[in-house]
């Protein structure tokens, strides 16, 4: 488990650092990789998948919505859900941050074999379907 932390910590400094120019954090980061995989999810939806608390989520949807990447609507199949999707914006800073999170997601496999990266793939989602109680995404 420490390794798992110490790992996560190290990638999230440099997406954080990566990122720090567009003016997000690597939390916001993730969440809107989230709806560019899953659009239209609910805040909890969108807190679940990217490992948030609800009230963390409620307070990035307004940061992120006021920066224009994101735009709720309201939910056809109940009025009073909303639905959060990515803007044109939002998918513009996505593409814009694709290859610089792609080096470094390469620096961090780059001492690996290809059959080590894919096994390590397999075990991290044995280990994540072992722990959840949800369908993995």
């Amino acid at each position: 488990m420490y390794a798992i932390k110490q790992v996560e910590l190290a990638a999230r400094a440099h997406m954080d650092e990566l990122v720090k120019p567009v003016g997000i954090t690597a939390l916001q980061y993730t969440a809107l990789t989230v709806l560019r995989r899953h659009d239209g999810l609910s805040s909890a939806q969108l807190a679940r998948n990217s490992f948030v608390t609800a009230q963390s989520m409620a307070d990035m949807v307004t940061a992120l919505e006021r920066r224009g990447l994101i735009v709720r609507r309201r939910d056809p199949d109940n009025r009073r859900a909303l639905l959060i999707s990515l803007t044109c914006v939002g998918h513009e800073l996505l593409a814009a941050q694709d290859a610089a999170m792609t080096a470094l997601e390469e620096r961090m496999l780059a001492d690996l074999s290809e059959r080590q990266r894919l096994d390590l793939e397999d075990y991290l989602n044995l280990c994540r379907a072992a722990l959840s109680d949800r369908p993995s995404h």
